[in-house]
């Protein structure tokens, strides 16, 4: 047993060849199951009556209704219902539309397609987005050569999350490109990043952070470039929509909020928050909301404190990505598409500075967690998403100094310097914690010693 815990320690057991062959099993197993079920299907229905894509049936539903000028009605679940129907079939079950208004003009331009053809566009366009975000975050660290970038090409592909988001027609692959993008752009260009945040209002849960992290560090050219954006867009979407789409989806939050996530009428096993797991262990709602609010104080200040210390930057990005989901009460299996930019970023700076003990089996859980989380939870009840997303959080803080801070050992002008460090830096200049708090301590030393031999 101390053998096993040495090599899971060390992560020693992670070699290329492992790695190569997971992922080739899962992307090959991935790709058989989605052909089964596209060739075994009948028109846009599937071998178990759904629609291909499942969830993108209310995208595309919606945007029929957009086309027709007629957009508040994809905000009333019954009209929402009885268009899917009309399209797919009476024995459809209902896909309710959740997005805000911005998200209608996407969903428009998908409806002008025949059905197929408008979900292997989007799932192929955003796949195509989401593939060159994470080559673009691979590529900030010198020590990965071009044969590890085609095995994180492969890994990228396999990853658990994928499979999960192209079965769903989800959107999981554009919100990774637009957080994973927005991440790379900060610091070079600030305007650009703002964009790219902005544009992710049309999952306006994933935003809670965003904006407390560009203002604890200062990134007030993004914050704004992120306002414009979702105010322009709010405008463009009034101006082509009218009033009318806004008081419908205000409206529809109350089907969201009561059926949806308070009643779990999708499967608690299906949604990866606290407040899902509190739910699911029979927690009132109240009790599930007042521990989700703990979540999002604890992680918040965090956060400020992460952002505004010198860690290297990859660690704050991969942050922000976990605390995305896990501030969200409304998370679901295929969103943890988010925590592929966020596993990218950590592997850098571990390549970039060498690994902590348990860190490339973490990493690897992490990868793996979207494989098992719905099924584990629905068969004992037992969560493994949102505890392993909180576990590689936590072990961000520990790798970024946040204990030895509140112990006293980190020097706090290192810590909170409030410069932002650009993450092409980490590989060059990043300093292992370790060696700041030892030449913290020598300089307090010499500091020391030179009071005591000067004259008074």
């Amino acid at each position: 047993m101390d053998g096993v815990r040495d090599m899971l320690r060390s992560g020693d057991w992670l070699t290329r060849e492992r790695v190569r062959l997971v992922a080739t099993a899962l992307l090959i197993a991935s790709a058989a199951g989605f052909l089964f079920l596209v060739v075994t299907a009948h028109g846009a229905i599937d071998r178990q009556g759904r629609p291909l894509g499942t969830d993108f049936s209310n995208v595309y539903a919606a945007g029929t209704y957009a086309l027709e000028g007629r957009a508040a009605a994809a905000f009333d679940p019954p009209q929402q219902f009885k268009r899917e129907q009309q399209i797919f079939g009476k024995d459809t079950q209902f896909y309710g539309w959740h997005y805000p208004p911005f998200f209608l003009f996407v969903a428009a331009a998908l409806a002008w397609m025949p059905y197929g053809v408008a979900l292997a566009v989007w799932q192929s366009v955003t796949l195509a987005l989401y593939l060159l975000v994470m080559r673009a975050i691979v590529a900030q660290s010198p020590r990965i050569t071009a044969r590890d970038d085609r095995l994180w090409l492969l890994l990228a592909l396999a990853f658990p999350a994928v499979l999960i988001n192209i079965g769903h027609g989800q959107n999981g692959f554009l919100t990774a490109a637009l957080m994973g993008g927005a991440l790379i752009a900060l610091d070079r260009r600030p305007i650009a990043a703002g964009i790219l945040f902005g544009l992710m209002v049309y999952k306006p849960q994933y935003g809670l952070m965003i904006p407390l992290v560009l203002a604890a560090s200062g990134r007030w050219k993004c914050f704004a470039s992120a306002a414009a954006t979702v105010a322009l867009l709010a405008l463009v979407t009034t101006l082509v929509f009218g009033l009318d789409v806004w008081r419908a989806f205000l409206a529809s939050t109350e089907f969201t909020r009561t059926v949806v996530l308070e009643q779990g009428n999708t499967g608690w096993h299906k949604i990866q928050s606290v407040f899902a797991w509190a739910r699911m262990w029979g927690a009132p709602i109240p009790l599930a909301y007042l521990l989700q609010g703990g979540t999002i104080l604890g992680i918040g200040a965090a956060l400020v404190w992460l952002w505004r210390s010198a860690a290297p930057y990859a660690l704050k990005a991969a942050a922000l990505c976990l605390a995305a989901i896990l501030a969200t009460p409304y998370s679901f299996d295929y969103d943890m598409m988010v925590l592929a930019p966020a596993i990218a970023f950590i592997a850098v700076d571990g390549f970039s500075r060498n690994f902590d003990p348990w860190g490339k089996t973490v990493l690897a859980a992490l990868w793996l967690v979207p494989l098992f989380a719905r099924s584990i939870a629905q068969i004992s009840l037992i969560p493994l998403g949102v505890p392993a997303m909180l576990a590689v959080f936590v072990l961000i803080l520990q790798r970024s100094g946040f204990s030895r801070e509140f112990a006293g050992e980190f020097d706090s002008s290192v810590a909170f310097s409030g410069a932002p460090t650009t993450f092409d830096a980490v590989a060059d200049e990043a300093v292992p914690a370790n060696q700041v708090v030892a030449e913290t301590r020598a300089a307090k030393s010499s500091a020391g010693d030179a009071a005591t031999t000067s004259p008074r």
